[in-house]
């Protein structure tokens, strides 16, 4: 028989029997079916472990049933919708694109404004649909989304046009400001200012620097201000659930904290199966977002599809399981209500006489942060049995699994935390005989176990759940369980994060060089054929090097009689190119005309257009006999432009080019007599796919 941790059998206590031994509250504890039920027909179903009459599965439940589903299956296929037919880079979680952004990835519309609006309403359908995801990843990518709306202000598609925005039209400050918003996202969404800071230095910027500093920690500080004024206002219970908890959202300061050599041990051994079940998830999570690709590449129908059944299999788990769970007693001297009456709580009554709960169902049937707050829970040793622990944390882990990559705005931590906390309370629970820890504790320990597992984070998820839980005596602890998680999961792969991107294409670059670049000079892998402009080029020439490319820089080189001999004179963009033409500064003789083109322009028309929206070479209307005349290119091309020589180690240039946030990098030859500039390097010259053929050239190399 299933018993609580203290050994004493609790449907056996505080019940009146009747002459046969067997008392109708008996029944009623152990069989929560047969709640005000009489049994008419001697027929029985099994449910689980529990005996119920046929009859008790009737309209009732049925339709209880169907009100779940059908409310879950409506709310997910509207967020699935808006996803699959308005803004697909609106699902899933956002923070690998944003980081990838970061890196210097501008991929199609991860930033604009409808990925936006759909991350916004998909994520408050998709976590109201009751699927096992979490709002912080959506947070972080609106964050993100809403700094470059507003780094955007040259836009007059959106009516941003204000002069005080015209300061964010450059690479540099826009990437600031995206940096700020993610940070801004975590701090919302955690109410850790301080662990959003961390966030956007550890995890989500690629280039740092101490302006950047101030500026993230002053974005977090005002989110906290505007945070804690919601909260005071909503503390009458005008918002629902908003503010429950203040800024800190599961409070543990009352746990007491004392731990010893033992204690150290049992956490290192907490750590380590966080980082096995961590690298675990994320190879399951990797293989399930392949799978998903197959299907959603069939059309928008298909995701919407997935999604609803998705949520039918989320519903049934929601509310089939919670029928295996026991009816415990409320513990006496409890000071918030048990059984919990409302939408809120930790006590569950779920078919279960006064004065009882069901543990299972005050975890499935609850919001995701009162579910958490249960299994965080100190001083409750016997609130949940071991199995019932061990049911959620093996259906939320799955769970967790298969939804992630389904066509709605979906975030991790929840479900990581969730599970976590699970394994973490039960371990706790297993080992209270040799350890002073609360099992309370044990479950923050286990969520930092799983989280540390799954997206090896250190510094940053230390402080988050410092500060969700305000308990800064946990501090040793919850460093050594991120420290052994991450080693020991690191081991077998990479972050989810890091996965997903390279599952996506998203070129990212690492901060360090691969081994096996040692092995190459930076000529050996320059892609060809080089496509390069003269100073003064014939009109004709640039369109057609424009249409039959898709590059985006082109070194521009000047011949006699502009120089002596051929000499690089620097690099141009594609957008500048188009710019340029549009003006239709030509000449019909070869000359310079920098005077007269400076006048023509503004700085601010060369600036980066937001969401897109900047010219393209198809939009250009250039007559036959423009095509013969000539252009400047002198004005518009940067003649500073970093360089290295042919001879230099990829390795090196794979780190020059990832610390100076490059995005092309001439390659020049060593000796004299050759042409002046042998290719570029990009960033596609760096990924192991481009690499991977150059080693085809080279199997002497092993790149592993």
């Amino acid at each position: 028989m299933d018993r609580l941790g203290n050994g004493v059998d609790i449907e056996s206590e505080g019940v009146w029997r009747d002459g046969s031994g067997v008392s109708e509250k008996d029944v009623m504890i152990k069989e929560p079916l047969l709640q005000k039920r009489i049994n008419t027909t001697s027929q029985i179903a099994l449910i689980g472990a529990n005996v119920c009459p046929i009859e008790s599965l009737d309209y009732e439940y049925y339709y209880a049933f169907f009100v779940l589903a059908g409310s879950n299956v409506i709310l997910a296929a509207i967020s699935a919708a808006l996803c699959a037919y308005i803004a697909p880079a609106a699902a899933g979680s956002g923070i690998p694109e944003v980081k990838a952004y970061l890196n210097g990835v501008d991929a199609h519309e991860i930033l604009a404004p409808s990925t936006l609006l759909v991350k916004i309403f998909g994520s408050i359908g998709g976590v109201s649909a009751g699927f096992v995801v979490g709002k912080e990843g959506p947070m972080v990518h609106t964050g993100a989304c809403i700094a470059s709306l507003l780094g955007q202000g040259g836009s007059r598609k959106y009516h941003l046009t204000w002069k005080w925005l015209k300061f964010f039209k450059n690479d540099r400050d826009r990437r600031d400001l995206i940096t700020c918003g993610a940070a801004a996202g975590v701090a919302t969404a955690f109410r850790a200012p301080v662990g959003g800071v961390l966030f956007a230095l550890e995890e989500a910027a690629s280039w740092w620097r101490s302006a950047l500093l101030w500026r993230t920690f002053f974005t977090t500080a005002v989110v906290a201000v505007v945070l804690r004024t919601l909260i005071e206002y909503c503390r009458g219970g005008s918002c629902g659930l908003f503010g429950q908890g203040g800024l800190i959202m599961f409070d543990l300061s009352s746990a007491e904290t004392t731990y010893s050599t033992a204690d150290l041990l049992a956490v290192l051994v907490l750590g380590i199966i966080g980082g096995m079940f961590g690298s675990l998830y994320n190879y399951l999570v990797d293989k399930v977002l392949r799978t998903y690709s197959i299907i959603n590449e069939k059309g928008a129908i298909f995701k919407v599809i997935l999604v609803i059944i998705v949520s039918l299999l989320t519903s049934c788990c929601s509310y089939g399981l919670p029928w295996l769970g026991k009816c415990t007693a409320c513990p006496p001297d409890l000071a918030e209500q048990c059984p919990t009456i409302g939408r809120s709580g930790n006590f569950k009554s779920f078919q279960c006489p006064p004065g009882h709960y069901n543990d299972l169902a005050s975890l499935f049937l609850n919001t995701n942060d009162n579910a958490i707050r249960n299994l965080f829970s100190s001083n409750t040793e016997n609130e949940f049995y071991y199995s019932s622990l061990f049911i959620f944390f093996t259906a939320i882990y799955i769970l967790g699994v298969i939804t992630y990559g389904i066509a709605i705005p979906s975030g991790l931590f929840i479900p990581v935390i969730l599970a976590g906390a699970s394994y973490g309370r039960l371990f706790g629970t297993l080992v209270r005989s040799v350890s002073d820890l609360d099992p309370g504790l044990f479950a923050l320990l286990g969520a930092a176990s799983f989280l540390g597992g799954t997206m090896r984070m250190t510094v940053s998820l230390c402080v988050i759940l410092l500060e969700l839980t305000n308990n800064l005596l946990m501090l040793p602890l919850v460093m050594l369980v991120l420290l052994a998680s991450k080693t020991v999961a690191d081991g077998f792969n990479k972050g989810v994060y890091d996965q997903i991107m390279k599952m996506k294409g998203l070129p990212f670059m690492e901060a360090h060089a691969e081994p096996y670049m040692k092995h190459f000079v930076a000529s050996d892998v320059v892609s060809g054929p080089l496509v390069s402009f003269c100073g003064v080029e014939k009109v004709g020439n640039v369109i057609h090097a424009l249409t039959i490319t898709k590059h985006n820089g082109f070194p521009v080189i000047d011949e006699p009689p502009f120089s002596d001999a051929p000499e690089l004179f620097g690099t141009v963009l594609r957008s500048h190119l188009v710019m340029l033409l549009s003006g239709k500064q030509f000449t019909k003789e070869r000359i310079t005309t920098g005077s007269e083109t400076l006048r023509r322009f503004g700085a601010y028309d060369f600036a980066k257009a937001g969401s897109g929206k900047g010219l393209k070479v198809e939009d250009l209307d250039i007559t036959q006999e423009e095509m013969e005349m000539y252009v400047d290119l002198h004005p518009i091309t940067n003649a500073s432009p970093y360089t290295v020589v042919e001879t230099m180690s990829l390795a090196k240039a794979a780190v020059l080019f990832r610390e100076l946030g490059l995005r092309h990098l001439c390659v020049v030859p060593k000796t004299p007599g050759r042409p002046p500039v042998i290719g570029i390097l990009t960033r596609h010259d760096f990924t192991p796919e481009h690499v991977e053929h150059i080693m085809q050239l080279y199997p002497i190399f092993d790149h592993h």
